[in-house]
């Protein structure tokens, strides 16, 4: 990430003792802002929370008691069902010629990987928000952290990693579009909301694997995510002829009770397979998991549970455990 006036191409020629000075502000985020911009009209002293249930409560920005930098923190008025923001779908695309440049920050050379290489690291992982909102990444694209995106050091901009939660088993796939974290205990600093679906967003960092996607990566994912969707048109019902639809029994009638929503997703492949991991994750303690199609978004359905009570006890253990909280529906 840019480090506004601090970025790296300019720190490169910085004093090292002007570094020493800036190291010392920073903490656990990758840069500091020109100006600190709030989201969604925050102030930089207190963050009013407006999270749903479905979210983890985050102490306030300035108390000192978050993980996250400073003032740092979550948007006060957070877009709806944030969960069903799908991964970053990943492609080939051409490296950027300035992003990965060697640089220099606070006196350590980073030299980004160009080569198609493997890479996977395990450690401590963090995340960015509304401070950093809007702001210069390195790849020249303004920070939004409601978007799959994440920083690396060295990862080539742009590429894609796939990121798991060692503590529950959660993961996604991101887009590196940025630079840092630049603290020797982190190895990655995600977005807000791919720490949310990693469900680490209220302890501010996790413990983290992220592993490169390389093209030959990419080329079976995009071939399992066409092979699913075809497979998928090949089994779906065909359309009721409208003649025919007054004989027809209301199915959902038949499926009316409590619901555990864990997620939506906008490619079959990604709820499928989440839904696989949820089952291995969660066995013994949720209700059969279901992916169910609802216009252009996969849902993922936990149950059904005899009452709204035992589906609050299912969703308040998931919660416990460290993962997002679900919201409970009747269908």
């Amino acid at each position: 990430m840019q480090f506004g006036k601090y970025s790296p191409a300019r720190l490169v020629n910085l004093p090292y003792g002007v570094m020493l000075l800036s190291a010392s502000l920073l903490w656990g985020c990758s840069s500091l802002p020109k100006t600190a911009v709030p989201a969604s009209g925050q102030s930089g002293t207190a963050v009013k929370q407006q999270h749903t249930a479905r979210y983890p409560a985050l102490p306030a920005a300035g108390s000192g008691r978050g993980g996250y930098y400073k003032d740092d923190g979550p948007g006060a008025n957070p877009p709806d069902d944030l969960l069903a923001i799908p991964d970053a779908d990943p492609k080939v695309e051409p490296y950027s010629t300035r992003a990965n440049r060697p640089y220099v920050v606070f006196g350590q050379t980073y030299t980004p990987i160009i080569e198609e290489v493997p890479l996977r690291q395990r450690g401590i992982g963090s995340w960015y928000g509304q401070k950093f909102h809007g702001q210069k990444t390195s790849s020249g694209e303004l920070y939004d952290m409601y978007q799959m995106t994440a920083a690396h050091p060295t990862l080539p901009i742009p590429s894609y990693a796939r990121v798991t939660n060692q503590v529950n088993g959660n993961q996604v796939i991101v887009r590196i579009n940025d630079r840092g974290p630049f603290h020797s205990s982190r190895i990655i600093d995600l977005s807000y909301v791919a720490a949310l679906k990693l469900g680490y967003l209220g302890k501010g960092s996790g413990e983290l694997e992220v592993e490169r996607l390389l093209p030959a990566d990419i080329a079976r994912i995009q071939s399992e995510k066409q092979s699913e969707t075809q497979l998928l048109a090949k089994t779906r019902p065909s359309p009721i002829p409208v003649a025919m639809a007054a004989a027809v029994p209301d199915v959902n009638r038949a499926d009316n009770g409590f619901y555990l929503q864990l997620g939506a997703y906008g490619q079959a492949y990604n709820a499928h397979s989440m839904r696989s991991q949820l089952t291995k994750n969660w066995a013994g303690t949720l209700q059969p998991i279901e992916v169910v199609q609802t216009g252009a978004l996969y849902r993922l359905y936990s149950g059904p549970y005899m009452n709204r009570t035992e589906a609050q006890e299912a969703a308040q253990k998931m919660q416990s455990s460290g993962a997002a909280m679900p919201f409970i529906v009747q269908r």
